[in-house]
């Protein structure tokens, strides 16, 4: 049996509210879950509607691929694995709630466990609410009514009186999933789970019982994140997005992505309210499109993040560069200018004529960036390669950023050192790298770092007598590097490698306006590090001066002392 869950005219569906949901493989079981699916009731909808009657059809298109990838004959599920991104007030929570009841009645293996993992009791709440309330709702379900469903309030846990099985729901940030045996699991907001560093290990031991359970199934849900995708919802959400363009293939696993195509969200197409419908499947059910409306117009304008929350929950917008609040200028035209052989920076020595080096940071709590910019023979475009250090115990100090930096250590382009302070020798060693190929033009700090450069730097000739390592004036004065840097990427003369860490650190980067200038300064105190985008602030300083590379080798060290 051949399938595929791609769908890669996904962009021209869901414009035209065409389903981007496949057929069922086994339409019998689809229906026989439908049929419990649909007879639960919406306790808190008025009028408390059963699902069959509140839902649009998404919904039922969803449950029948959930339940109809299972091949009753072989007691195995075919398509095992299943990502529903979708816009906050789509009922997610509640449509959790009645697929894993109908999963807890439709169950034959005695004494299996069902489980729900949501990052908070709060979150955890808002599935086992649901799902107790549409039990209590049916008599022929609550136990108290001489059904078989018994629900356990203050453990979270409902027991199928019958089989054994049962269904719990765990709060992340108090329970632990450690020897969950659960064949059947859901996965509520993803996005939160990114932002904590070791969430993928406890996510691999909820999910690893279905190794002995064949016929099981692991369910995520999420809407996007609130702030740039990190840590596993990046990795997730990278990984179903080559799915369903067929850009990989995995047919165990299913995506049903509700989100605007790359053009649309280029072209700000998300604020218009006529476009509000694209992630919003709901929409004049669950989802009032004047809500949305009003709530749009609230925060426009806003400079404290509310409209890019907003564009994240309600209109599933991924935030980044060109979402970012009081945005730097070049943040706009950045991911226009990647060119990614230029994550290599043997790539950038043979091409280029000079280079300057810009470094800041350095702090036991910041990262310590660098820049190596280059101009190039013949175009004279100037070619960034960035990066980064960061000591071992940011991870702890800042553990809201923590799952970002292990993504940057992931991507080779930053390095988490220890005590021993590696960094600074590794710094050491590209300024030399760069010296020893006749290259190097300057180097340029803050200033009040310079001292802890001194000596290092004194050691391999560049000095400040040499006219290789000077101070780069900072906040206002380095307004004129900041506006050379924007206006060089708008005309596509500065280039860089496209990397996470430059993306991450450039739309962190906020313009802050003075009585008679502007200042880079973080987006969030502490966390939204900058440091490798101050780096190529000071290394375009530098080579505003126009630098050729100076060669401290002596002509007679190459030819010898020439005689008659």
């Amino acid at each position: 049996m051949e399938w595929t869950t791609a769908c890669p005219d996904w962009r021209g569906r869901i414009v035209e509210r065409r389903s981007i949901i496949p057929a069922p493989l086994f339409p019998d079981e689809a229906e026989a879950a439908l049929e419990v699916f649909r007879g639960l009731r919406i306790v808190d909808a008025p009028g408390k509607p059963t699902f069959g009657e509140a839902c649009e059809e998404w919904v039922f298109e969803f449950v029948a691929a959930i339940f109809g990838a299972y091949d009753a004959g072989r007691a195995k599920r075919m398509i095992r694995e299943f990502f529903l991104l979708i816009s906050k007030k789509n009922s997610k929570s509640t449509i959790a709630a009645g697929i894993m009841v109908t999963a807890l009645i439709r169950n034959w293996r005695h004494s299996a466990e069902l489980l729900i993992l949501a990052p908070t009791i709060e979150v955890a709440n808002n599935a086992f609410h649901p799902a107790r309330d549409m039990i209590r709702e049916d008599p022929e379900l609550d136990f108290t009514q001489g059904g078989f469903l018994h629900i356990q309030e203050h453990t979270r846990t409902i027991t199928h009186k019958t089989t054994g099985a049962t269904l719990k729901v765990v709060a992340a940030d108090s329970d632990t999933v450690s020897g969950k045996k659960a064949a059947f699991v859901l996965i509520d907001e993803l996005w939160i789970f990114g932002k904590r560093p070791k969430a993928d290990a406890m996510l691999r031991e909820a999910t690893g019982g279905q190794v002995a359970r064949p016929e099981g199934f692991v369910i995520i849900l999420s809407t996007q994140s609130d702030e740039e995708p990190a840590g596993v919802f990046k990795a997730k959400l990278d990984y179903y997005r080559e799915v369903r363009d067929g850009k990989r293939k995995d047919p165990r696993s299913l995506p049903v992505l509700y989100e605007f195509p790359k053009e649309m969200v280029e072209a700000g197409a998300y604020n218009d309210p006529e476009n509000f419908y694209v992630t919003n499947p709901n929409i004049g059910r669950s989802v009032d499109l004047e809500w949305l409306i009003d709530e749009h117009e609230k925060v426009q304008g806003a400079t404290d993040g509310a409209l890019q929350v907003f564009l994240a929950k309600h209109l599933n917008v991924e935030i980044g560069l060109r979402l970012a609040a009081n945005r730097w200028p070049g943040a706009e035209y950045w991911e226009r200018r990647a060119a990614g052989e230029l994550t290599d920076l043997k790539e950038l020595l043979a091409r280029c004529e000079v280079i300057t080096i810009g470094i800041d940071g350095g702090g036991l709590d910041d990262l310590f960036g660098l820049c190596v910019l280059g101009r190039e023979k013949g175009t004279k475009r100037w070619l960034a390669w960035s990066r980064a250090w960061a000591h071992s115990g940011v991870l702890k100090r800042r553990p809201l950023i923590a799952s970002k930096l292990r993504d940057l250590e992931r991507e080779g382009t930053l390095r988490i050192v220890g005590d021993s302070l590696e960094d600074l020798t590794e710094i050491v060693g590209i300024v030399k790298a760069v010296l020893d190929a006749g290259l190097l033009g300057g180097v340029g700090v803050d200033p009040a770092g310079l001292g802890e450069f001194v000596d290092e730097m004194d050691a391999i000739e560049v000095t400040q007598d040499a006219g290789l390592l000077m101070g780069v004036p900072q906040g206002i004065r380095l307004m004129d590097a900041m506006k050379t840097a924007e206006r060089k990427l708008a005309n596509g003369t500065l280039l860089h490698g496209g990397t996470l860490l430059m993306n991450w650190c450039v739309g962190n980067v906020k313009v802050e306006p003075m009585a008679t200038a502007i200042r880079a300064t973080k987006r969030t105190a502490g966390d939204a590090k900058i440091d490798p985008a101050i780096a190529l602030f000071n290394a375009v300083f530098v080579m505003q001066t126009n630098p050729e590379p100076v060669n401290l080798r002596s002509v007679y060290e190459d030819r010898g002392i020439l005689t008659a």
